[in-house]
C-alpha cells in the first residue's frame, strides 16, 4: 500500500511540473533571389545562414527585396541577423532544401521558434522552386 501512495505521489509531482514547449515567435515567406546569393561585395554566398541573413538585410537595410517576401520584425535586428547561423543549426532544414537555397532561388516559409529555454532557433521550408 504504501508503494501505491509514493507512486501516487510521484505521479502528481510530474503533473504539477511546467512543461516547456516550443514557441512559434514568427514566420515569413521569401523569394530567395539573385540579389540574396551574393554579399555586398559581389562575393557569391555558399551557404544557407548567408543567403538567408542576405535576404535579410536586403529586405530590412537596403530596401530591395522579391515581390513574395514578406516583412517581419525578428530579423530588422542586426543582432538577430547575426545568430543566425546558429539558430539555423539548431533549427530544422532538410538536405534538399539546403541544395536548393544555395544553388535555386526558391520560395521559403522561414519559422522563427523559441524553445522554452531561451534559445531560438529556425524551420526553414520550401514552398516553391
Amino acid at each position: 500500500m504504501k508503494r501505491f501512495y509514493l507512486l501516487v505521489a510521484v505521479f502528481a509531482l510530474f503533473q504539477a511540473a511546467p512543461v516547456l514547449a516550443d514557441e512559434l515567435v514568427e514566420s515569413y515567406i521569401a523569394r530567395l533571389g539573385h540579389s540574396d546569393h551574393f554579399n555586398s561585395y559581389g562575393e557569391r554566398l555558399t551557404s544557407v545562414a548567408a543567403i538567408i541573413r542576405q535576404d535579410r538585410a536586403n529586405y530590412h537595410v537596403f530596401g530591395r527585396f522579391d515581390p513574395e517576401d514578406e516583412r517581419d520584425s525578428f530579423f530588422a535586428s542586426k543582432r538577430n541577423r547575426a545568430v543566425l547561423e546558429s539558430m539555423l543549426q539548431n533549427g530544422r532544414i532538410s538536405r534538399a532544401a539546403l541544395n536548393e537555397i544555395v544553388h535555386g532561388e526558391p520560395l521559403v516559409k522561414i519559422s522563427i521558434w523559441n524553445n522554452g529555454y531561451g534559445r531560438d532557433y529556425v524551420e526553414v521550408n520550401i514552398i516553391r522552386y
